[in-house]
């Protein structure tokens, strides 16, 4: 026999009526039963979980359409915390499945809020790729596809208008430097704290992002160091071209407070509230 709940029992934990269990899992697809010898269907407690997740998603207000989307294909047991996002991206990860990773990242947004899905899921699931790629559990196509999904959702919300009540701020990596998502996501994080974002990117010359920040008017210039190879050079390019009323703050992983006192900047935080709230500083 196999195991598993008959669908009046899979009701009764759930609380969810038979009918409408058989209307979502028709419709929707979300259930993946077994089936016995004669065919009945039995349920498992990863079906359990879904509904239950499900029905939380409901009683905060989504269509059931709108939730089940939300939730992916059957086979996926639903996050409920932070620490269940991450591991379920990374999960995807180990399957080299571009479609799930997307489906956490959605769910860790919708559910999580932007806040806290930058600062515990995306900073430390970054920060988990890097170290996995560094000591070779993880190949570059590995990376790229983690960094594909992410970019293209912070891109997503960096592309809306808004801020300004701060003032303006120019965000650039380093010359030379092309990982540019810590630096989405402080862009995306500053938005959110009221500020105009002026978003340049991956290796943009110095000078050229100064000499923007002289033309928007912007207060401060914020650069982003990935690698530490990166630090003499921009060390180099600062010294012509920083000009005396802009505040310069550095941040990123090869960034430190050495770092930044030998550029003549100041240290943004190794985490996104203190960059926003050292942005806050330097600029009043």
């Amino acid at each position: 026999m196999t195991a598993g709940l008959n669908i009046a029992a899979l009701a009764q934990r759930t609380g969810v009526a038979p009918d409408t269990l058989r209307k979502w899992e028709q419709r929707y697809r979300i259930l993946q039963p077994t089936r016995t010898a004669g065919g009945q269907r039995r349920y498992s407690e990863r079906d359990v979980a879904r509904v239950e997740w499900l029905r939380a998603r409901l009683d905060e207000g989504y269509r059931i359409g709108e939730a089940a989307s939300l939730l992916g294909t059957a086979g996926v047991a639903p996050a409920r915390s932070a620490r269940e996002h991450l591991n379920g991206i990374l999960d995807a990860v180990d399957d080299g499945s571009a479609d799930q990773i997307g489906v956490r990242l959605d769910q860790a947004f919708a559910l999580l809020g932007v806040d806290a899905t930058l600062d515990d899921v995306l900073r430390p699931l970054l920060a988990e790729v890097g170290e996995r790629w560094a000591d070779g559990r993880l190949s570059i196509a590995d990376e790229h596809l983690v960094s594909e999904s992410v970019r293209s959702r912070l891109g997503h919300l960096l592309a809306d208008s808004g801020g300004g009540i701060r003032g303006t701020v120019v965000l650039t990596c380093a010359p030379g430097e092309r990982h540019e998502l810590g630096l989405m996501m402080a862009a995306i994080a500053l938005r959110r704290d009221g500020w105009k974002i002026v978003y340049l990117g991956a290796d943009t010359p110095l000078r050229d992002a100064v000499a923007l920040a002289r033309r928007v008017g912007a207060r401060v210039l914020g650069i982003s160091l990935a690698m530490d190879e990166r630090v003499a050079a921009l060390e180099r390019a600062l010294r012509g071209a920083k000009p005396e009323e802009l505040e310069v703050v550095v941040g990123g992983s090869a960034a430190t407070r050495q770092v930044a006192k030998r550029l003549g900047a100041t240290y943004a935080g190794a985490e996104l509230p203190s960059a926003v709230e050292t942005l806050r500083r330097v600029a009043a």
